[in-house]
């Protein structure tokens, strides 16, 4: 019976045609329509969708969780495996074993990977972040200079605060060389601009156009601003790591521009209310003082001040005359008091300085005798210590026939002849001078 003929099982032939799927490795891209993504599950099943067909999908837990990638309806993906079969239901499936996100997923997938790394940092604490200058004099906008969100920020500007300087610092916001380009911005601001507060920003776009405030060169340049730095990123579904990591996130540049700059008409407003609260805090302490200058005015003793004055004036030419008649008395007494005084030291002199003098010579006999036994030992002391050194003295070795060499360098003394070779230079250094030699002939000594 030839092959055409022979019949087999249905269970032959879905192991046929599982092994023949299995041999088809291929990678596919698609849309992720479907997804169970479920705890206790031993694997993740998913369908993908094109314009003309579905694709069953599974793929084992262990392989989804080391991928790194979270499934959701809508994704782009793209995934790597082979064709399986499922015998005892008799369906088709693809077996992924490599799966990553494709296109604008991809770059979510980074974006959220160096966001989770900055914000370990710590570049995204609340605590980390400044407050805006409440009347900033110059603010810093960087930005393109031919895009809305230029024009934007400067009619903002002009309508709420006028009396604030712009300095722009044009750059790319797109492409490649744009995180680049913002970096430098930045620092050209902060660094020579004398800038209160820097506005960083741009009109809407889609979500690769934003990559550039995605970038890590970006991010740690608006951390390391010295100033504040407020973000204004017309894309408001989605929040770039600029706008994470900077002080504060506005939706677009003008709301920007609003957050750093106070309205002059709520300046005008404050200003009003505040002078209000000043003139009637000032006409209640005029009022107050008025009534406690009016009440001490009707006191008896300040509206007679003689009745006030009597008494110590009493008191004072009363003092006045005592300190007349006492005062020739008291000189009179202290004189006394002061030649008393003067006979008694002359008399206590006469006795006092015989009696010490004698005893300050005979101190002085003794001072000389000490200091001039106490000098001869110390010399004789000193004369030792100086025959000492001069016996360790490597002069006075030189000075008895022996001399030292040194190498070419004059800096390493020649120990051994074995160190040196024929045709070396040599220094010789002798008690008086010193010698360049040549060495012609080594000889050692065992």
């Amino acid at each position: 019976m030839t092959d055409e003929r022979r019949t087999i099982s249905v269970s032959d032939a879905m192991a046929m045609a599982k092994v023949a799927l299995e041999r088809v490795q291929v990678r596919v891209v698609g849309e992720v329509s479907e997804c169970t993504v479920k705890p206790g599950y031993k694997a993740v099943y998913f369908t993908l969708r094109d314009e003309g067909a579905a694709m069953p999908c599974l793929m084992w837990r262990d392989a989804y969780a080391s991928c790194g990638a979270e499934l959701r309806a809508g994704q782009l993906v793209e995934v790597g495996g082979t064709f399986t079969a499922y015998p005892p239901k008799g369906r088709m499936q693809f077996l992924v074993r490599s799966l990553a996100l494709a296109g604008e997923g991809a770059l979510r997938m980074q974006v959220a990977a160096l966001a989770r790394q900055l914000e370990r940092e710590g570049l995204m604490r609340p605590d980390r972040k400044r407050p805006l200058p409440p009347f900033p004099q110059r603010i810093g906008l960087v930005t393109s200079p031919r895009g809305k969100a230029v024009h934007d920020v400067i009619r903002t500007l002009r309508r709420r605060y006028p009396y604030a300087e712009l300095c722009i610092a044009g750059v790319r916001v797109e492409g490649d060389a744009a995180p680049a380009a913002i970096v430098s911005g930045l620092e050209t601001l902060y660094r020579h601009g004398g800038i209160d507060v820097i506005i960083l920003g741009r009109g809407g776009g889609s979500y690769e156009d934003l990559m550039p405030f995605n970038a890590e060169e970006v991010a740690r340049a608006v951390v390391a601003s010295p100033v504040p730095v407020v973000t204004g990123i017309g894309h408001e579904p989605d929040t770039t790591i600029a706008d994470m990591v900077s002080d504060l996130r506005a939706s677009t540049p003008t709301a920007a521009a609003e957050a750093v700059a106070p309205s002059t008409e709520e300046i005008e407003g404050r200003l009003r209310s505040q002078a209000r609260l000043l003139a009637r805090a000032l006409r209640h302490t005029i009022r107050d003082g008025e009534h406690r200058v009016r009440a001490l005015a009707q006191r008896h003793v300040l509206r007679d001040v003689s009745g006030v004055l009597a008494v110590p004036a009493q008191r004072l030419d009363a003092a006045r005359a005592d300190l007349l008649r006492a005062g020739p008395r008291l000189i009179e007494e202290a004189g006394e008091r002061m030649a008393r005084s003067q006979d008694g030291m002359r008399r206590a002199a006469a006795h006092v300085l015989p009696r010490h003098g004698s005893a300050l010579a005979l101190a002085r006999e003794r001072l000389l005798d000490e200091g001039e036994r106490f000098t001869k030992s110390f010399e004789r002391q000193v004369a030792l210590e100086a025959a000492r050194l001069e016996d360790l003295s490597p002069l006075g070795i030189l000075s008895r026939g022996y001399a030292v060499c040194y190498d070419e360098t004059g800096e390493r003394i020649v120990r051994d002849a074995g160190s040196v070779g024929p045709g070396t230079r040599v220094g010789v250094r002798l008690a008086r001078g010193s010698l360049g030699c040549l060495v012609e002939e080594i000889r050692t000594e065992e």
